[in-house]
């Protein structure tokens, strides 16, 4: 499964960057559950460029359900949702396309698939790929949300601009939601100068983000090699600039003494919790009931046009590559409901092995 996700639910991802279409086909959702394209339509909204901040290209988005919903519902066979790239400018990358990127899938991509690849935009390997997902990450979401599982993510630093960490995360996911920059704090103004900043000197900028999930029921995930540590990273490593994840307070654990890194147990209103959440809601890669929390890592984007060293691995030659085209000087913004869309279509994968396929449609 090589572009595909999951074990019941399962998502496959296809198209390039230049091509006709990018898309996805999800498979294994139960019948019956809602398809709110209008929320699809906020959600692509939320992904798109918007700003100076981000690339000049800009897609519609003009989703086509192609399969797996009648009369609003899914049918419970595999759906299947089609975008259009109907934005693309093939040709600045026509005096590239044996030039190696730095820091881009170019060359690996050579290696791999032999010369046959796509290498207008990054190909497969493009972040346009990630449209069709967040498109199926809406369905989901929305059937996680039925259930009383939420979930949200913001930027937790950026370009030197920090935001607090989640605490309430079921309060703080809502207050995202409606921002451009998706801060909880009212720093939006700062990140956007810092963004601009690294941009006028031809640089882009990288950051970390936190997701927050509440809801979950205890005992969702499965011990080593299954964990749910273990299948959201693999999802999230599937996002190109993701380059780390941690749990709770993740590597920061390491400086403690376990008394200081323990969350303690008790009971509330009948229910066990734990005092703190350092762990991240998660024990023994299986959910605890409280709060699940992770942060990612996401480098600068690779795109810049300032002078960088590289090859011409057609010509076996050192050459000087200064990118034009159309580029984002930082994608922390546009990875934000990537991150959340992936999440929500792990969750439904998770639920349907711990509890049926219907699980999610049932009443």
């Amino acid at each position: 499964m090589k572009n595909s996700l999951g074990t019941s639910v399962i998502l496959t991802v296809f198209g390039e960057s230049h091509g006709p279409a990018v898309g996805v086909v999800l498979d294994g959702l139960a019948p019956g559950l809602p398809v709110d394209e209008a929320y699809i339509a906020e959600q692509l909204a939320r992904r798109r460029p918007s700003g100076a901040t981000d690339t000049a290209r800009v897609e519609p988005d003009r989703f086509q359900l192609v399969s797996g919903v009648y009369q609003g519902r899914t049918t419970g066979t595999p759906l299947t949702i089609l975008i259009p790239n109907e934005n693309v400018r093939s040709k600045d990358y026509d005096s590239v396309q044996t030039v190696a990127r730095p820091a881009h899938a170019d060359y690996t991509a050579e290696c791999k698939y032999h010369g046959w690849q796509d290498p207008r935009g990054g190909g497969h390997f493009s972040g346009r790929v990630t449209a069709g997902i967040v498109a199926a990450g809406a369905i989901c979401r929305q059937a996680l949300e039925a259930k009383g599982i939420r979930l949200g993510t913001h930027i937790l630093r950026c370009a030197g601009v920090e935001d607090a960490p989640f605490t309430d995360v079921a309060s703080e996911i809502a207050g995202i939601e409606a921002k451009r920059f998706p801060l909880i704090l009212d720093r939006e103004a700062e990140v956007e100068a810092a963004i601009l900043a690294a941009k006028a000197e031809q640089d882009s900028v990288g950051g970390v983000v936190q997701t927050g999930i509440c809801g979950l029921p205890a005992g969702l995930g499965e011990p080593w090699f299954d964990s749910l540590e273990g299948v959201l990273a693999r999802a999230m490593f599937a996002v190109g600039g993701v380059k780390g994840i941690e749990f709770g307070d993740g590597f920061g654990l390491a400086a403690l003494r376990g008394s200081q890194a323990n969350d303690p147990f008790r009971m509330q209103d009948g229910r066990v919790v734990t005092e703190s959440n350092r762990n991240g809601g998660i024990n023994g890669g299986i959910t605890n009931g409280m709060p699940v929390v992770f942060n990612l890592a996401v480098k600068p984007t690779p795109s810049i046009a300032r002078p960088q060293r590289t090859v011409d691995y057609k010509e076996g030659k050192d050459v000087e590559l200064a990118l034009t085209g159309r580029h984002d000087p930082a994608i922390i913004r546009r990875i934000c409901p990537v991150v959340t869309a992936l999440v929500a279509v792990v969750l439904c994968d998770q639920l349907a092995l711990r509890f049926g396929t219907d699980y999610l449609a049932a009443k």
